[in-house]
């Protein structure tokens, strides 16, 4: 696939840079995920937090004011609280990381909203909601809250609702503990909006969101012997509209779709995805690199993209064969294998999202960058997110990184990347132009504002 075009007016423009000042490995983000209207925005760190933000709508005239058109807005905290505490399997000697994993939302039934958060063992589900009323007049107590004298009430009143100042309240409304030996990888709502998968290396299990003493088993992939062991899962999800379908990935480079149709253990595949093997060009890497680090379903349904080391790729449903398109992330990486080993980053997962029309993905990069690639033209494009550059109102440039041939002012070379700045975990708005980049401890929202004049 093309690389690096020159951007095509990509009016990126920086919304909101949230950094917590004196931040720790606690403050790295590990998760981010947008809400399904896009309104909520929830990233979960190291130290077990979840934090929530909001989208403030601005007027029209604002709007107009900068040449604007849309309702847009900025992205504000809304809510902050802690999912998880650090704890301590006594069976296995072992401690259990707060650090929170996944989040998925759950689809909005009424006012409140409702999100699924995981570390490595405890899934946990919450619930959202606002306040800004509090009864008064009760016959009972009085204004302080303390009961009355009976005696000395000699009327009834009717309790009324008098405003107050808006709270947020978020309380755990269901633990789910006890299902899983290993560490969660993935957790998925299903589009029946009743039950939600969570997978872990060597087993896939199916929940009721009302039910958390039991879970249902759907594939184990635990040989009898563990010296046989030769593949773990690395990622699963729910097909966006058949309840009964779902796909899992494994650290051999293989996809599997499952028909919960079929049989209630979906231990044999419906269909398997893999792409053959160049014999010639095996080595010793070759296993680590094809790895599949992340799988999502393309909001029709029709497509699968997934990240591994070096590539994204995108598969169709209908043809198990192999990828139909291969874009290259960091080819130039290739060379660096050997000390990419040593320091542990050829073991980085990286994440790999869709756009709302699925015609562009995206997903992270080393050095602060992150690639999107245009799927009707195959061309990639390279952006950076980092704090001096990411001012208000302001336009992203391309980046490239120098591999040979002639150089431009700009270019990074690959000897001159930093490994340790590298961008894993990112979200897409679900309708419109909106990214969420996590970068270590940062998280940077950026947005496609267009100008009618440019139109």
């Amino acid at each position: 696939m093309g690389e690096d075009a020159e951007s095509p007016k990509i009016n990126h423009t920086f919304l909101r840079d949230y950094v917590t000042e004196g931040s720790t490995d606690a403050d790295v983000i590990s998760t981010v995920e947008f809400n399904q209207t896009g309104d909520l925005l929830a990233t979960g760190d190291k130290g077990g937090r979840v934090v929530i933000f909001q989208r403030e709508t601005e007027s029209k005239g604002e709007l107009e004011e900068v040449g604007e058109t849309g309702d847009s807005g900025e992205y504000n905290v809304y809510s902050t609280f802690q999912s998880h505490e650090p704890d301590f399997d006594y069976l296995k000697s072992l401690e259990i990381e707060e650090k929170i994993n996944k989040i998925r939302w759950l689809p909005q039934q009424n006012a409140a909203h409702f999100l699924l958060s995981t570390n490595d063992k405890t899934i946990k589900l919450w619930k959202v909601s606002e306040r800004d009323k509090r009864p008064e007049g009760y016959n009972l107590k009085d204004e302080e809250g303390r009961f009355k004298d009976i005696s000395t009430i000699t009327s009834l009143q009717v309790p009324v609702l008098k405003p107050t100042d808006l709270m947020v309240e978020v309380r755990p409304r269901r633990v789910f503990s006890n299902g899983h030996t290993y560490h969660v990888n993935s957790i998925s709502v299903n589009s029946d909006g009743e039950t939600y998968l969570s997978a872990d290396d060597l087993r896939i299990n199916m929940w009721h969101l009302g039910i958390t003493d039991r879970s249902f088993n759907i594939v184990d992939i635990k040989p009898a012997n563990m010296e046989d062991l030769t593949e773990v899962i690395t990622a699963s999800e729910f097909h966006p509209h058949h309840c009964h379908l779902f796909v899992y990935s494994s650290s051999k480079g293989t996809l599997r779709l499952c028909d919960m149709r079929a049989s209630a253990l979906c231990d044999k595949h419906t269909k398997l995805f893999e792409e053959p093997e160049d014999p010639g060009s095996r080595s010793f890497f070759s296993e680590i690199i094809s790895s599949v680090s992340d799988v999502k379903f393309s909001h029709s349904g029709r497509y699968l993209l997934t990240r591994d080391y070096l590539t994204a790729k995108v598969w169709d449903l209908n043809m198990d064969k192999g990828p139909v398109e291969t874009y290259q992330v960091h080819e130039y990486l290739r060379s660096k294998l050997c000390s990419l080993y040593e320091n542990d980053c050829i073991f980085d997962k990286f994440e790999c999202v869709w756009n709302s029309s699925d015609s562009v993905i995206m997903t992270g990069a080393y050095n602060s960058f992150f690639r999107m690639f245009d799927r009707e033209t195959g061309r990639g494009v390279t952006l950076e997110a980092w704090r001096e550059s990411s001012k208000p109102r302001a336009v992203l440039r391309t980046r490239r990184v120098y591999t040979g041939g002639k150089r431009r002012r700009g270019d990074v070379g690959v000897d001159s990347l930093d490994f340790t700045k590298k961008i894993l975990h990112m979200a897409w708005h679900p309708s419109e132009n909106i990214i969420a980049i996590a970068a270590t401890n940062n998280l940077y929202i950026f947005q496609d504002r267009v100008n009618p004049e440019t139109q």
